[in-house]
C-alpha cells in the first residue's frame, strides 16, 4: 500500500495531520526552500505531539554538497527523535561523497536520500544509497515554481525510479508540488509513499497553513494502509470506501445498465511492436482509442474521488509500452483492457489499436472485454510496493 506523507511546520499542524489521516508526518519549513529545515527544538516539540501515533520525518535543509556539513546536520536532526531524516542530494560532483560519508550514521539512523527531477536526477545513486545503508530514496522537485513532478518526468521515468528503489531494497517516495489529480496516476506506480505540502494548503500556497478539508480530499484518494498504528476499528470500516474512492468510485451504481463512458481517442505514442526482428529496435507510431463503460454512481461527481481519470488510461498505455518490445497488437490490446477492467467500476472496455505508418492506410485490431458477473466487487489496481519495511512495520 502507498502511504500519505504530509509536510507540516510544527506541533499544531502535526496534530491536524494525524487527526485527518496522514500516515507520515514530515517536519519542514516551506519558507526556506524545497527542503527547508525547522529548528531542532521545534522538531522535538512536534515529535512529542505526534507521540508515536505516526512515523515522523524531518529534513536537514537545502545544504551544499559538503560531506562534513551534511553529516553534522543529519546527526543533529536524528537527535530530535524523528524516525527518518531526509537529505537533499543536489546536483554537483560531491553527491556521491556525501552519500558515502553518511554510511556510519545510516547504519543506526533511517536516512532517506532525495533526488530532484528538475536537477540532474541520477538513478545510479540508488545503488550507492543502498550500499551505504540508506532506508529509502525520494524523487522531488528542487524548484517550487508551480511545476509538478509530472511536468519534469514522464510516468515511465518515475516508474524506473520506483522500480530501481525496489530492486535495491529502498523505500520509494514521490513528491514535488503534487496535486489531487496526480494521485491516481502515481498510485499506478505503487510507491511506498506520496508526499504533499501545497495541495494540503489554502490556494495551494505551501507557506499557508494546512486546510483539513484539502488533507481529507487527498486522504480519500489514497487507500488507507491497514498497517497504520492509528487504524482503529472505525477507520478499518472506512478502508473499503477509500479503496474504491481512490479508483474513482462513490456510491453504489444505480442499476446494472446505467453507465457513463470515459473516452481516450486518437492517443498516439511510439511503441516497439511487431513480429519482425527489425521491429524490435525501430519504434512505430501507434494510435489508441479506448472507451471504458463505468457504472453510474448515485451521487454526482464532485472531485477526483468520484471519477475514473482518463490519465490512468493514457499513463497505463505509456507504462505498458515502456516495458519493452511487444510482438502482437492483440497482446497489447489485452494488457490495456485488463488494466482498465482492474478499475472496480468499469463494466466493459473497447480497445482499438492501429499502426499508422503502414503504407497508405492503417492496420490494427479492436477488442471488447467486459467484467465477468462472478468477479468480486473490489479489485487491486495498484500492486503492493516491495520495500525493506515501511515506517509502520
Amino acid at each position: 500500500m502507498t502511504l500519505l506523507l504530509a509536510s507540516v511546520t510544527g506541533s499544531g499542524e502535526a496534530e491536524v495531520a494525524v487527526t485527518h489521516g496522514a500516515d507520515i508526518i514530515d517536519l519542514k519549513d516551506p519558507s526556506r526552500g524545497a527542503l527547508g529545515a525547522l529548528n531542532p527544538p521545534v522538531v522535538r516539540d512536534a515529535v512529542r505531539t505526534i507521540a508515536g501515533r505516526r512515523s515522523a520525518s524531518a529534513v536537514i535543509g537545502d545544504l551544499p554538497m559538503d560531506p562534513g556539513a551534511i553529516t553534522t546536520a543529519v546527526e543533529t536532526m536524528a537527535k530530535t527523535g524523528v524516525d527518518y531524516v531526509k537529505v537533499g542530494l543536489f546536483a554537483g560532483s560531491r553527491r556521491k561523497d556525501c552519500i558515502r560519508a553518511l554510511e556510519p550514521i545510516a547504519r543506526r539512523t533511517k536516512v532517506v536520500g532525495v533526488i530532484f527531477a528538475d536537477s540532474e536526477p541520477d538513478n545510479e545513486l540508488l545503488g550507492l544509497m543502498a550500499q551505504s545503508g540508506f532506508a529509502g530514496a525520494m524523487m522531488d522537485t528542487a524548484r517550487k515554481d508551480g511545476k509538478r513532478l509530472l511536468d519534469h518526468a514522464e510516468p515511465a521515468a518515475i516508474d524506473r525510479f520506483v522500480r530501481g528503489c525496489r530492486s535495491h531494497g529502498l523505500l520509494a517516495g514521490l513528491a514535488g508540488s503534487l496535486e489531487a489529480a496526480d494521485v491516481p496516476r502515481l498510485l499506478l506506480l505503487a510507491p511506498d509513499y506520496l508526499g504533499f505540502r501545497g495541495a494540503l494548503c489554502d490556494r495551494h500556497d505551501r507557506r499557508a497553513g494546512i486546510d483539513p478539508a484539502k488533507l481529507s480530499l487527498i486522504r480519500g484518494l489514497i487507500p488507507q494502509d491497514p498497517r497504520s498504528v492509528e487504524a482503529d476499528r472505525q477507520k478499518q470500516e472506512k478502508a473499503d470506501y477509500w479503496l474504491l474512492a481512490a479508483r474513482g468510485y462513490s456510491g453504489e451504481p444505480k442499476d446494472d445498465t446505467a453507465v457513463d463512458r470515459v473516452l481516450v481517442h486518437d492517443f498516439e505514442i511510439s511503441v516497439r511492436i511487431g513480429v519482425y526482428e527489425s521491429e524490435r529496435s525501430n519504434p512505430q507510431r501507434v494510435r489508441f482509442n479506448v472507451e471504458a463503460e463505468v457504472a453510474r454512481a448515485t451521487k454526482p461527481a464532485r472531485d477526483m474521488r468520484d471519477v475514473l481519470s482518463y490519465d490512468i488510461i493514457t499513463d497505463g498505455i505509456r507504462l505498458i509500452a515502456a516495458e519493452g518490445h511487444i510482438p502482437l497488437l492483440e497482446t497489447l490490446a489485452e494488457r490495456i483492457a485488463n488494466l482498465v477492467l482492474d478499475h472496480p467500476q468499469v463494466q466493459r472496455v473497447t480497445v482499438k489499436i492501429e499502426k499508422i505508418q503502414i503504407g497508405s492506410g492503417r492496420v490494427g485490431v479492436e477488442i471488447t472485454r467486459q467484467r465477468a458477473a462472478s468477479v468480486a466487487k473490489v479489485f487491486h489496481l495498484f500492486p503492493t510496493a516491495a520495500g525493506k519495511g515501511g515506517p509502520t512495520d
